[in-house]
């Protein structure tokens, strides 16, 4: 069974796709967004399916993309903020290798304004992003394996911290990633 040399969880706006495309160029592999599958399959953004048939429906075709993602991808996976809501696609990402990228409300403000097309943020973007986080932040920890603060970094400093820290991490466990060998050749 094949699985992804790293999977990229945090909230909205943290950077997952950003940083999942570098990291997939320094490994050499492929890159897979699941938000991006969604779009693709469905014809249609993430906001047009949120107020065409709802939260509980993207949360179902959500699963399922993540489901295919890490049955079929061997590359770098970024998946949407909310994908670790669902327990079944937690427990799918166990002994997987899951960077959080984590960032505080103050980094998501510089970032995006908090007035993106985000569904989840129409009303009062800070307070329901400061919500958001208080809801999920404990399940991007419980599936993280590491976790990388990305406030006051560039997407460059980023990518670099999550190959080190999924370096080291994998060090600990007797096992080197294809990163590690291509990082040695490099020096």
């Amino acid at each position: 069974m094949s699985a992804p040399l790293i999977v990229l969880v945090g909230p909205m706006g943290v950077g997952k796709s950003t940083v999942g495309q570098l990291l997939s160029e320094r490994l050499g592999a492929g890159y897979r967004d699941t938000d991006e599958d969604i779009v693709t399959a469905q014809g249609r953004t993430i906001a047009e399916i949120f107020v065409d048939e709802g939260e509980a429906a993207f949360r179902a075709l959500e699963k399922e993309a993540v489901r295919s993602a890490l049955a079929g991808h061997e590359g770098v996976l970024a998946l949407g903020g909310g994908a670790v809501l669902d327990a079944d696609t937690r427990a799918l990402l166990a002994g997987q290798r899951v960077v959080y990228l984590s960032m505080d409300v103050e980094e998501a403000v510089k970032r995006t304004g908090l007035n993106a097309a985000r569904p989840l943020l129409v009303v009062n973007p800070r307070k329901q992003w400061r919500e958001l986080m208080e809801a999920r932040r404990h399940l991007y920890e419980e599936v993280a394996t590491v976790v990388v603060a990305t406030d006051g970094r560039t997407p460059e400093e980023v990518a670099e911290a999550a190959l080190d820290a999924v370096d080291r991490q994998s060090a600990r466990r007797g096992r080197l990633t294809p990163h590690c060998a291509l990082r040695d050749g490099e020096r």
